[in-house]
């Protein structure tokens, strides 16, 4: 079809409207890589819109890399991001598959009750009570059990299970298929998008968490990078590493402003370079997850 002069005009805006959104997106990410080569000296005096490195260093990368604190940190978020994923999925399809069932006994009852959750809650105080008498204070399941299962991620999976046509089932069950077999045979072959999707928003969650540890956990060895890093950002605290490999003390605030800058950008993208690695090849699943996930209600 020839496209009318009003056509042109509609994509033309259109273009230069994701143009700049896309570039409005894109450039504190650069931003924070530049400066991360940066250096020090050069970053802290200069302004406005920075569109590549000021010079180029490495400085703060060894003082990333060469302290034993960050490093562990990092190993905590990776281990808590591992397991708490591997049992946020599992519940999840538990939860999902069996509310996805027509047969399930009180289904609507129980469908109402868990969307209240989502509204409503016992308050912060209960909850620390709860949990730490449970005897989850302070040890690797603080991490992991109070966030085993996110109830609006579930519906969502939920939803996208029941897309599947029943007929696939019913063949299968009329074959000796039990429900085990038509979860992890069927459901969830059938359900990629989902799946992909649901697992992008737990990853990104739990790598980003920070607000249990800072409640839940006592010790400072079992801190996660991203509870280092607010120390980092929001309080202007580099205590949270006690040395660089260069030999530079960055403790009491005995480095000076300009040195302080180009370690909290070195941080920041450490602790958000596996993010960007990751979800690329999930991006492809992200819309059509979310649309078979949102089909019904």
């Amino acid at each position: 079809m020839k496209k009318t002069k009003g056509d042109r005009i509609f994509d033309a805006c259109n273009y230069l409207v994701l143009t700049v959104l896309c570039a409005a997106c894109l450039y504190p990410l650069l931003h924070v890589v530049f400066a991360s080569f940066s250096l020090a000296d050069r970053l802290i005096a200069h302004k406005g819109f920075l569109l590549g490195p000021l010079g180029f260093t490495l400085d703060g990368y060894k003082a990333v890399f060469g302290d034993a604190s960050i490093l562990r940190g990092y190993l905590n978020t990776i281990v808590y991001t591992t397991l708490g994923v591997a049992i946020n999925m599992v519940m999840t399809v538990l939860g999902a598959y069996t509310l996805s069932r027509r047969s399930l006994f009180w289904k609507k009852p129980i469908m109402l009750l868990i969307t209240i959750t989502m509204f409503f809650s016992g308050g912060l105080i209960p909850w620390f009570l709860i949990v730490k008498s449970l005897g989850m204070y302070n040890n690797l399941a603080a991490m992991l059990f109070p966030t085993a299962l996110n109830t609006w991620n579930m519906i969502i999976m939920r939803t996208g299970f029941q897309a599947i046509p029943q007929d696939l089932e019913e063949a299968a069950q009329i074959d000796g298929a039990n429900d085990a077999f038509v979860l992890v045979h069927i459901i969830l072959r059938l359900s990629k998008a989902v799946l992909a999707v649901i697992f992008l928003y737990y990853f990104v969650g739990s790598w980003n968490s920070w607000f249990n540890a800072m409640v839940l956990l006592q010790e400072r060895s079992m801190f996660p990078l991203q509870l280092l890093l607010r120390e980092i950002l929001v309080m202007n605290d580099l205590s949270a590493t006690a040395s660089t490999g260069m030999g530079v003390s960055l403790v009491g605030g005995q480095v000076s402003t300009a040195y302080r800058e180009l370690v909290k950008y070195c941080t920041i993208v450490v602790a958000t370079f596996p993010i960007m690695c990751i979800y690329p090849f999930l991006q492809k699943y992200f819309v059509k997850g979310i649309y078979v996930g949102s089909l019904k209600g």
